[in-house]
């Protein structure tokens, strides 16, 4: 079994900068692909970035230039470095994994308010 555990939401001004956090934990070798997406109220849930094992990353256009995607394999831990948060970055934000198949973290909330 797999669980995804996420930390480093929460409230910032427009311009601030937030880094999530998730690890991965139970009886796997390595994700092949991790990353983050997120929700909007009324929202689809969208990606807003990955990284692969070998280390290629995609963002979605809207954060590119302010996030940035990392992650450490030994750890199996991905984070996220959000810079120039904007307003509409305000979402519930979930890791999500693929290994034997794909798997989600519990979300965690990222508010961007003056």
């Amino acid at each position: 079994q797999v669980q995804l555990v996420e930390s480093g939401g929460g409230l910032v001004q427009p311009g601030g900068s937030l880094r999530l956090s998730c690890v991965a934990s139970g009886t796997f070798f390595s994700a092949n692909v991790m990353g983050w997406y997120r929700q909007a109220p009324g929202q689809q849930r969208e990606l807003v970035a990955s990284i692969a094992t070998g280390g290629n990353t995609n963002y979605a256009d809207s954060v590119k230039g302010r996030f940035t995607i990392s992650r450490d394999s030994r750890e199996n831990t991905v984070y996220l470095q959000m810079n120039s948060l904007k307003v509409e970055d305000t979402a519930v934000y979930y890791c999500h994994a693929v290994i034997d198949q794909d798997y989600w973290g519990q979300g965690t909330q990222v508010t961007v308010s003056s």
